[in-house]
């Protein structure tokens, strides 16, 4: 089955690189930073905010190929500030359920803008 690849209504859109692509009965969705549909920053200097964006912006992702949180098996959460987890956390568990996937949390130096504090990617199964 060839690749799918789906840009979400509701996301910003880009053209340097697909926010999905489906291959077979997986989802890849790319990493999710706080930006609103006009591409504006969400939160500025606030975790908390910029993480319910970026689970929001997920969300839309996920729906945009008839998923769910439920169906994903893998995330990557990226931050700029290891004081960060407690807050990822608490947003995180507003969205997911156990059986919980699994996840991979790294503190980088930066990401893509200065201003971004948090990105998040993820992988679904929907077989």
């Amino acid at each position: 089955m060839p690749k799918q690849v789906v840009q979400p209504a509701g996301l910003a859109q880009t053209r340097l690189y697909s926010h999905v692509v489906k291959g077979g009965d997986t989802l890849y969705l790319a990493g999710q930073v706080a930006q609103d549909e006009q591409g504006r920053l969400v939160g500025a200097g606030d975790i908390e905010a910029q993480a319910a964006q970026v689970f929001e912006n997920m969300k839309l992702a996920l729906a945009s190929a008839q998923a769910s949180f439920d169906d994903v098996v893998k995330i990557t959460v990226f931050v700029t500030d290891a004081r960060f987890r407690e807050k990822v956390s608490e947003v995180r568990a507003r969205y997911f359920r156990e059986p919980f996937p699994a996840s991979t949390f790294l503190v980088v130096a930066a990401l893509a803008r200065p201003e971004f504090l948090v990105e998040i990617e993820a992988t679904a199964y929907v077989g």
